[in-house]
């Protein structure tokens, strides 16, 4: 038997938005050079916080409809920072992000989306 969820925290396509974000934050932006602090720096950030954002929005609304919208959109910004990831390895010769980073958001990215097709298609279930 699941354990039981009592906050978003507890869904495992939260945490697994929260491991993307962390792997972002921790092995991907120190690798950009500073010419893309405003561009590609602040997009990738910003798309790996709102997988996290848009999953916990979701689970703080009361229709399963709504729910699945904003699990929609989370699965969106996790290909989105997948995205980022590829271009950060086409882009300038002084971005160090190579294929070995790619290859670690390739396997980061699908744990949230495969999740949250699993916890949207509990939640219309449930209803």
């Amino acid at each position: 038997m699941p354990a039981p969820i009592h906050s978003f925290e507890d869904l495992e396509c939260w945490k697994a938005g929260r491991e993307v974000r962390l792997f972002v934050a921790k092995q991907v932006v120190p690798l950009l050079p500073i010419s893309e602090k405003h561009r590609l720096s602040d997009q990738i950030i910003r798309a790996a916080r709102s997988i996290t954002a848009n999953i916990a929005e979701g689970y703080g609304r009361f229709h399963h409809l709504e729910n699945a919208k904003f699990c929609s959109i989370a699965r969106g910004s996790a290909c989105e920072g997948l995205d980022h990831l590829i271009t950060g390895a086409d882009g300038p010769p002084t971005c160090l992000i190579r294929a070995t980073h790619i290859q670690g958001g390739r396997e980061q990215m699908p744990g949230p989306s495969e999740l949250l097709a699993e916890y949207a298609t509990v939640t219309q279930r449930s209803r």
